[in-house]
């Protein structure tokens, strides 16, 4: 997390991938997000977040815009209990049984599916932290 006074979202990744890679010498994709976008993702969850267990629900936050078109190979009902719904740049995941034994999860980070797209994903515990940093 940093604070910036001046930038696009887009010329701040493209400024901080640079850094790391001069500081570190590899490549990383890097995602900004602010404040606000951060809050509206996790109000606007459409999972019941606070039923759930944080390692039950993730966000996969994108780079860009995502449709159903592009989740469109993924056999939803092959996954049940298991599910996503689509937001602003974002995936809602559950994984009853968490993140490292979601098949869907899996599924998801195909390349056929998430081709062109730098995507991270965090469990609810930070994402709703990320929310409560970014806010003070």
């Amino acid at each position: 997390m940093f604070t910036s006074e001046h930038g696009d979202e887009e010329s701040l990744a493209a400024e901080l991938a640079r850094a790391i890679e001069k500081r570190f010498g590899f490549p990383v994709d890097v995602l900004v997000r602010d404040h606000a976008y951060l809050r509206a993702v996790a109000e606007a969850c459409p999972f019941p977040a606070a039923d759930l267990e944080p390692k039950q629900l993730h966000v996969t936050y994108f780079s860009a815009p995502v449709d159903e078109e592009r989740f469109a190979p993924v056999d939803r009902s092959a996954f049940r209990p298991e599910e996503f719904r689509l937001g602003d740049r974002a995936l809602y995941l559950y994984a009853p049984d968490g993140l490292g034994r979601s098949r869907l999860a899996e599924a998801l980070a195909r390349p056929r599916v998430n081709k062109g797209l730098t995507a991270t994903t965090r469990n609810w515990n930070t994402v709703t932290r990320l929310v409560e940093l970014t806010g003070a």
